[in-house]
């Protein structure tokens, strides 16, 4: 079937649709709708394409009559039969709702309100969980499970969609509400910490919410509960920091605050921040909360679990090295195996593009941030008294990927999504010179680098770039690499596969050359700008729309002119 792909952004969920479409033998091509200044150029590309499918996965606009009335049009839409708005993930989460779904419906002339194809319901974790962390898990799970049901009629044609007034209402509740303002997420710093974490956690990773911290107007992100406040601070006073987090005092307990930005509309630079690097206040170094730990170990027997946890896959200098400190004391063991692995809701994306882009020196700060993460994938490859496992927990890209494939073996979860390959005008490094052939050839490589196209775990397990595919459910898949884990714990299990990786080290070059050869190209990216890194990285943090749909996506494009 020859679907077009209509979204707002080739975001997470958009990849994720793609890669399992064209894995299901479709004809799949991608239009990106902030491209096209008016319904007509919008209207004249889709007649270019002239699908049989339109879905729209990730779509903020409003589609034009004469699109849906001429094809097949479905909304995914991240919310249960009867809900509409622009906020569903964000009143369902500040609202404690303990169900939630997804909705396939046709686009019509009032938004969300088309006849039905199909739908799915999920249970809503019992602690609040941040919007970034829903909609990249339950709502993208059930998104292609919808998703797989709408091809299959609309293959069928006899199949019609089902109004709405004339389906059943599993979220009895769910109806039309207007986009969440401002005024509607604002709470005070004497509120419970609890009401607190919530309500930023349904604004994370956007728009966050606005507060005064220390007489301060700024945005703020990536919340978790702390301890019992100290009686002698009022609400709303910074009592300690830790890593470049900052906790806050509450009516009952501390809030730590991972990450915050002073509003453009205030004067600032509107670049989301760790909350440290806004705030330096002289407080006193409190130990984070578990749950905004950037690395944590513990050891299970001959195996190691080495977790790092990157907020929104961004990785800065200081992160790197504060995980490295712990990353070479879990290698120092004398354990069998090691696994790294990231959250289920984020594994790594590289170098941390805001924090470069706030620096007084960009071209520094990116330096410095390349040459922190190669530490790491140095640390990983040149390990020879443990078996490194690396666990693809969520989506990755960039660096992120050639982090995971430092170690020598390398599983991930079923329907995550990986971008093996650079863009913002890089060359990269992260020792990809030297993993990624010797994963997948140099001809494979070659092609992940220049086409620049996403691979989900199941196609990368079948081109070797990685070695096998977990069950999808997040405590499922923990399950099953402990399992694996433990399987090369057998003393000539862990004796081979240590003899076969000492075999390989000594005989190509040390990682070093490869360091080293990739960072003189990164040096000219950086401090020459060669390639357009500082109005890429400028763009991308600046969340500029893009200016076309990039060729190598829309596939309607690229086989007509054979050029991607």
């Amino acid at each position: 079937m020859k679907i077009l792909l209509l979204v707002s952004a080739f975001n997470g969920l958009t990849q994720r649709s793609w890669c399992a479409l064209r894995a299901a033998g479709h004809s799949v091509t991608v239009e990106l709708a902030p491209v096209h200044s008016s319904p007509e150029t919008l209207i004249s590309a889709v007649h270019a394409v002239s699908p049989e499918l339109i879905l729209c996965p990730f779509l903020k606009h409003r589609v034009p009559a004469e699109i849906w009335r001429k094809w097949p049009t479905v909304i995914i839409h991240p919310g249960p039969i009867g809900d509409r708005g622009p906020s569903s993930l964000d009143y369902a989460i500040q609202e404690g709702e303990p169900v939630w779904g997804v909705t396939a419906l046709s686009a019509v002339e009032d938004m969300d309100a088309g006849p039905i194809w199909a739908s799915r319901i999920f249970g809503m974790p019992s602690s609040p969980i941040t919007k970034a962390a829903l909609y990249n898990g339950p709502v993208a799970d059930a998104a292609l499970s919808c998703i797989e049901e709408v091809v299959a009629k609309a293959a069928d044609p006899g199949f019609v969609p089902v109004p709405q007034d004339e389906t059943a209402r599993p979220v009895p509740h769910a109806r039309t509400r207007p986009s969440m303002r401002r005024a509607d997420r604002a709470f005070e710093w004497s509120m419970s910490a609890s009401e607190i974490v919530k309500r930023i956690r349904a604004a994370d990773s956007s728009p966050g919410v606005r507060t005064e911290i220390e007489g301060r107007i700024v945005q703020v992100y990536d919340a978790a509960i702390g301890d019992d406040r100290p009686r002698r601070f009022r609400p709303g006073t910074i009592v300690g920091r830790g890593q470049d987090a900052i906790a806050v005092a509450t009516g009952d307990q501390t809030v730590w605050i991972g990450y915050a930005k002073v509003p453009a509309d205030l004067g600032g630079s509107g670049v989301k921040l760790p909350a440290g690097q806004i705030f330096d206040d002289p407080v006193p170094q409190l130990p984070v909360p578990d749950s905004l730990r950037e690395a944590t170990y513990r050891r299970h027997g001959d195996v190691g679990f080495f977790t790092m946890r990157v907020y929104n896959g961004a990785m800065s200098t200081g992160q790197c090295r504060r995980i490295a400190e712990v990353l070479t004391a879990a290698l120092e063991q004398d354990t069998r195996v090691l696994v790294f692995r990231g959250t289920s809701s984020t594994f790594s994306n590289g170098i941390h593009l805001n924090v470069i882009e706030a620096a007084d020196d960009p071209a520094a700060e990116a330096w410095e941030n390349i040459t922190a993460i190669n530490r790491l994938c140095t640390a990983l490859v040149s390990c020879t008294d443990q078996l490194t496992i690396g666990a693809v927990t969520a989506n990755a890209g960039a660096g992120g990927v050639m982090l995971a494939l430092a170690a020598d073996v390398v599983v991930a979860r079923d329907g995550v999504v990986l971008n093996p390959y650079y863009d913002m005008g890089l060359y990269g490094s992260e020792l990809h010179t030297y993993t990624l052939p010797r994963r997948v050839g140099a001809a494979t490589a070659s092609r992940l680098l220049t086409d620049k196209l996403p691979v989900d775990a199941k196609s990368a397990a079948a081109m070797s770039l990685v070695d096998a595919v977990g069950p999808g459910d997040p405590t499922r898949f923990d399950e099953w690499v402990a399992e694996l884990a433990t399987s090369y714990t057998n003393p000539q299990w862990h004796a081979d596969a240590l003899a076969a990786k000492l075999r390989v080290l000594k005989g190509v070059k040390p990682p070093a050359y490869y360091a080293a050869a990739e960072l003189a190209e990164m040096a000219k990216d950086f401090f020459d700008d060669r390639s357009g890194f500082a109005e890429a990285r400028r763009a991308f943090v600046g969340k500029a729309n893009p200016v076309e749909t990039p060729n190598r996506l829309a596939e309607h494009r690229w086989k007509l002119t054979g050029a991607r």
